[in-house]
């Protein structure tokens, strides 16, 4: 059940879920205990965030990303991708991937895993090759089968298949479902599940929360996924919102709840929520804290709810300058990595659900002008599969 990693990385997740102890919250301001503890304290499994092995030599980074009391989990944000861990038929490159899944294991960390099957990053020999069902069933199931076994018992979890639907719900165009149709789903989460059994098994996907009709595609996917007697165990939010355009806490129990109903457990995924104009001023800070307390507050609302990622905890790594000019400033922790607003709103309300204490009123919004709700956001299609997601 365990795998020997180039460098003698040798770890369970469910020893490392095992070892977790729920400790009660101690005496002192909650944005001194760490996210991630007190998110155990209130019952869920973590609080994590994406890292790279680019960020490693960061020193003031890794102080804070290598607290296990602050972030639980790592995500790889790119390494595990199809173009980065076998850019060749049949030539894997395992070492940056296992760096993080390392790091992991040195810090007490537990590591998801991200991602399998998906459209974008995909190196020239599968987006360009010439393929028959035989052919890219056969080359689909080898990378998934290879690289699970490679992390077999190490990944909490899988994003086996990723950003599979367009807006309007349906299948996106992309090399899998042209070829193999809507097969290629339960196909990769067979191959998956027979790879590595203890490893809970992921769809992931942007937009769910904001848009009706992908949600409801994404109910469509996790049922024929279940009817083809494939195993599913999670959905994934991604969570990339903007300031003002996040959706309400209710608005989230309920879609969540929508796939509790179908046996899933939920995570928000990839959160972020990026400022809409640069430098913010004291209203958007102040909605942009009351924005990530929903979300969290969301998940501590589903009891299947087992966690929160968010996509980078600085805005000096965050994707989304470079994605979307003109937005930014969407993480917890600003380029000189101090803890923002929305960081201590985020520690409060766990703190508050740790103790049974109500928790505190959300940030009184001052000068600017107001910032109202804005409907739902779309992210544009052309986006989906950049290079960070």
């Amino acid at each position: 059940m365990l795998l020997l990693l180039t460098s003698g990385l040798l770890v369970s997740a469910s020893t490392l879920l095992a070892e977790r102890q729920q400790t009660p919250p101690a005496a002192v301001a909650p944005e001194s205990q760490g996210l991630h503890r007190l998110m155990v304290n209130a019952g869920k499994l973590y609080f994590g965030t994406a890292i790279e092995t680019n960020n490693f030599n960061d020193r003031p980074y890794r102080a804070i990303a290598d607290n296990p009391d602050e972030f639980g989990m790592y995500v790889p944000e790119n390494s595990q991708k199809w173009e980065a861990i076998q850019p060749r038929q049949g030539v894997f490159s395992f070492d940056a991937a296992d760096s993080v899944a390392r790091l992991a294991k040195t810090n007490g960390q537990l590591f998801r895993c991200h991602t399998l099957t998906w459209h974008s990053q995909l190196p020239p020999f599968v987006q360009n090759g010439t393929w028959t069902r035989a052919t890219l069933t056969a080359v689909l199931t080898a990378h998934i089968t290879s690289v699970v076994t490679h992390y077999k018992s190490l990944c909490y979890a899988w994003d086996v298949v990723n950003e599979a639907l367009a807006e309007n719900g349906t299948l996106r165009a992309s090399v899998f479902s042209q070829i193999l149709g809507p097969s290629f789903l339960p196909l990769s989460f067979s191959v998956a599940g027979a790879a590595d059994p203890s490893a809970k098994l992921y769809y992931n996907d942007f937009n769910l929360e904001t848009t009706p009709a992908k949600a409801a595609g994404a109910l469509r996917i996790v049922q024929q996924i279940q009817a083809a007697a494939a195993p599913i165990h999670g959905i994934g939010f991604q969570a990339h919102f903007r300031v003002g355009q996040t959706p309400n806490r209710t608005a989230l129990v309920t879609l969540q709840n929508r796939f509790v109903a179908l046996g899933l457990e939920t995570s928000f995924t990839e959160l972020d929520v990026a400022h809409l104009t640069l430098p913010a001023n004291a209203t958007a800070v102040a909605r942009q804290a009351t924005d990530y307390v929903g979300v969290v507050q969301a998940c501590l609302d589903v009891p299947r709810c087992v966690g929160i990622v968010v996509w980078q905890f600085t805005d000096k790594y965050s994707w989304i300058p470079n994605t979307f000019p003109g937005l930014g400033d969407a993480c917890l922790f600003d380029r000189d990595f101090k803890p923002k607003p929305a960081y201590t709103a985020v520690a409060s309300v766990l703190a508050a659900a740790a103790t049974g204490r109500p928790p505190p009123p959300p940030p009184q919004r001052s000068g600017g002008s107001r910032v109202g709700m804005l409907g739902g956001l779309l992210w544009p299609v052309v986006v989906a599969g950049l290079f960070v997601w």
